[in-house]
């Protein structure tokens, strides 16, 4: 089975047994997490010490804890045979999750689900090949938008926290996130959610704050980081100098937030009221409170993430299950129908064709563009989960 990154075999068939045998693993960044969760073990708690393969240790403390449960159940990362079991297990328990927020919003149909199951190998291969961080990040961001759903805000702020802990790019979800919150809440009812979050990450990072606080904050959530210009999947057609220039990536940030910014008031905010009146107690709106329903939750949350992606600097081959499982929810949310099932299922099509292309081609990165351009599109002209209450404002009024 050819990968993204090295071509081995996962099984092959032996004709004198007459069955498949399995085959090593495709290891990325296993043996690198092994080694820096061991550092951590034999009480290495500065995180300019630790180093793995592959480099230094780049990701919060959430990730050593779970991953140095993971050292010891897999014989101290040897048996990778039981480090795939987990990843499966991991892989169902994702698809269950996921299940169950399209249940609750009751927007994609059926036969949709067959190909988020079924038509990936890019995304097997992330979960049981490639054992990377990125699937543990995503089941702890889609067990926190569950508990959303079911108003369990503290519960799902605390999952949040917790999937940052894992990896930042759960963060990219963190716009939608507050914008909830203060829907929900006002401004000082969403205080005490927010100060769950950040005193999670404080408490998981306190061994390693204690000791060097500035060497744990500046490498785990190092947001200037630099990526490689060989692995990325999505500015391929760029000059490799554009790539690394700082006023490239400053451009996308200043794109990412007014994207962000005309959302959050354009197509969000649809009360008639000032998007300000967010920071007001909700019982002292002109519209009165009403509870947010299932659908609100879960298009802002995955809008903003896959703004995010969007203007992201890089994105590398693990990175598509940042959005992999949000992508028919926003396909297929906002009926259009200059936007048929075919079209949508042809841009779900392209979109893996440009993650499987390795290495990735000036094409299959204008491609990616321009299929997220038109989920873009769609999601700005589409009718929108909240719609306007301009009427019942008078009313009240």
């Amino acid at each position: 089975i050819r990968t993204g990154y090295s071509s081995r075999r996962l099984v092959q068939w032996n004709a004198r047994r007459g069955k498949w045998n399995n085959v090593e693993d495709t290891e990325i960044d296993w043996k690198a997490y092994m080694a820096q969760v061991e550092g951590v073990i034999n009480g290495t708690y500065d995180y300019t010490q630790l180093q793995g393969d592959t480099g230094p240790l780049v990701y919060p403390a959430g990730f050593v804890y779970i991953f140095m449960g993971l050292y010891y159940a897999t014989g101290r990362g040897t048996d990778i045979r039981m480090a795939q079991n987990i990843f499966a297990v991991l892989y169902l328990a994702t698809l269950l999750l996921v299940f169950l927020i399209y249940h609750q919003t009751c927007k994609v149909p059926p036969f949709v689900f067959f190909f988020m199951c079924c038509a990936s190998y890019r995304v097997h291969s992330i979960f049981v090949l490639r054992l990377f961080n990125d699937p543990v990040a995503m089941v702890l961001l889609f067990l926190s938008i569950n508990l959303l759903l079911a108003q369990r805000w503290s519960w799902g702020c605390f999952c949040f926290s917790l999937a940052v802990s894992v990896k930042m790019n759960v963060l990219l979800f963190a716009p939608g996130l507050l914008f909830l919150l203060l829907t929900q809440f006002g401004f000082h009812g969403a205080l005490p959610k927010l100060g769950i979050c950040a005193a999670l990450q404080v408490v998981l990072g306190l061994p390693f704050l204690l000791e060097n606080p500035v060497g744990y904050l500046s490498r785990s959530f190092d947001l200037g980081r630099q990526f490689l210009f060989r692995w990325t999947v999505n500015w391929r057609f760029l000059p490799e100098a554009l790539f690394l220039h700082r006023a490239f990536h400053l451009a996308l940030l200043a794109a990412h937030l007014t994207l962000l910014l005309l959302f959050a008031v354009c197509r969000w905010h649809r009360t008639g009221e000032s998007i300000l009146s967010l920071l007001k107690d909700p019982s002292k709106r002109k519209v009165p409170p009403q509870p947010l329903t299932p659908n609100q939750i879960v298009s802002t949350l995955f809008t903003s993430n896959f703004i995010g992606i969007c203007f992201s600097r890089s994105l590398h081959y693990q990175f598509y299950v940042w959005y992999f499982h949000t992508l028919p929810y926003l396909l297929w949310a906002t009926p259009a129908r200059w936007l048929t099932h075919l079209l949508r299922l042809l841009v779900l099509g392209f979109i893996e064709l440009s993650w499987n292309t390795y290495p990735s081609t000036s094409c299959s990165s204008a491609a990616l563009h321009v299929c997220h351009a038109v989920i873009l599109l769609q999601l700005w002209l589409g009718p929108q989960a909240f719609p306007k209450n301009v009427q019942h404002s008078k009313k009240a009024h």
